[in-house]
């Protein structure tokens, strides 16, 4: 499948920073990871320290798959919010879901620490009632969240447009929030794993998968082996095509990235993350070097031929909605892109075992959690293969009610 389309700013800015071998032998290993984005390589990172062999393959030059297209925002709130959640799958799981997502920020602020990638920055978050008619729900969501200790203010229109300078009827601040650039990220953590002993091969296509009663043998394109004791699927949004039930929604997102702003302190109160409560949601950030990023306007996805044609119509649409809000910050857009990804009804991702697929495990985060569910993923898995029993929580399991 084709993720991706236009100038992501990330690979742009970096280009190929590091090269992997291609496959070209039979190997054996205790877990394949099939998959070199930011999934498989947290999966390797957990795998390495918990000592259990492991190998990465991945089909593309890693990080040239949705990885590079990344808005690399990060953020425990999730697509479906709490309050809505709570009313699809009760307090206890809806809650549950936010503590880890809430609880992730953190865990991967010290893995960039271990690792020494200088990718990571802690921000604030601010969630727009886009609408009035959104208000009531801004301020249950806020009342909910408050009430079981996650750290935010709710700030009324005033304190919006005091705070901001642009008017909206409501907005739940929240403390803990993050930011970093995935493809960067995803490199290093590769580095640091192939330093601890992980093999890490791209253009390396999966051909064939043979599941085995004590393992599964993969046949690469190219016709080498890969046998391993477990498999982990970490490919992303091309792990539809073995999911035979109709559980992904294929949606297109699209981005831009301004042109440096000569702007000291850019670009306005705490320079926090923004994003709103409309369907698809408008998201923006500033850059470590002064660039404002824009996301959103997102489409169902058809075809790659339809969703590259809007990019530019999309761009000027995302540059004309950060003007409505920052009209005194001088927006000139130098990159765009669009990038593929999926969603699930209820928001959450797909971590465990598929019983079509004996002793492999899937790692699919979706939607705007996909670096959180990344590591929840990472973490949850290690555990299965670990021997914990009910490591998976019920709301991230195949077959959830």
């Amino acid at each position: 499948m084709d993720l991706h389309a236009g100038y992501p700013y990330s690979l742009v800015k970096y280009g190929l920073p590091f090269n992997y071998p291609r496959l070209d032998h039979d190997v054996k290993t205790d877990v394949l990871i099939a998959g070199g984005g930011i999934s498989g390589a947290l999966a390797a990172y957990y795998l390495t320290a918990a000592g259990i062999p492991a190998i990465v393959a991945d089909s593309r030059t890693i990080g040239l798959g949705s990885t590079c297209a990344s808005t690399s925002l990060i953020q425990y709130e999730i697509d479906v919010s709490l309050s809505r959640l709570t009313n699809r799958i009760g307090e206890k799981n809806a809650v549950a879901a936010y503590r880890l997502c809430y609880e992730a920020i953190g865990v991967l602020e010290k893995i960039c620490k271990k690792i020494g990638a200088p990718f990571f920055d802690r921000r604030d978050s601010l969630f727009l009632a886009s609408y009035k008619k959104d208000q009531e729900w801004i301020r249950k969501e806020y009342a909910l969240r408050k009430l079981l200790g996650f750290d935010v203010s709710y700030w009324d229109d005033a304190m919006v447009k005091d705070k901001m300078g642009f008017d909206a009827p409501g907005a739940i601040y929240s403390r803990m929030a993050a930011q970093t650039d995935t493809y960067m990220l995803t490199h290093l953590l590769h580095q640091y794993n192939i330093k601890k002993g992980v093999e890490v091969y791209d253009r390396t296509t999966v051909a064939d998968i043979s599941h085995q009663r004590n393992g599964v043998i993969v046949h690469t394109q190219e016709g080498h082996r890969i046998k391993a004791k477990y498999l982990i699927m970490a490919t992303g949004y091309e792990a539809s095509q073995y999911i035979r039930e109709p559980l992904l929604k294929l949606r297109s997102t699209y981005a831009t990235a301004s042109e440096s702003l000569q702007m000291d302190g850019c670009c306005w109160h705490n320079n926090c993350l923004i994003w709103e409560t409309k369907d698809p949601y408008l998201y923006m950030r500033p850059t470590k070097d002064n660039r404002i990023l824009v996301g959103g306007r997102d489409e169902y996805y058809y075809n790659p031929s339809r969703r590259d044609k809007l990019i530019s119509k999309k761009g000027k649409m995302l540059q004309e909605d950060f003007n409505k809000k920052f009209p005194h910050i001088r927006f000139i857009s130098e990159f765009q892109w669009t990038g593929t990804f999926i969603s699930t009804d209820d928001g959450l991702p797909l971590i465990g075992n598929y019983p079509a697929m004996p002793r492999t495990y899937f790692a699919l985060g979706f939607g705007g959690n996909g670096i959180t569910f990344a590591q929840i993923a990472a973490e949850i898995i290690t555990a299965i293969i670990l021997g914990k029993k009910n490591a998976v929580p019920q709301m991230f399991a195949f077959g959830r009610g």
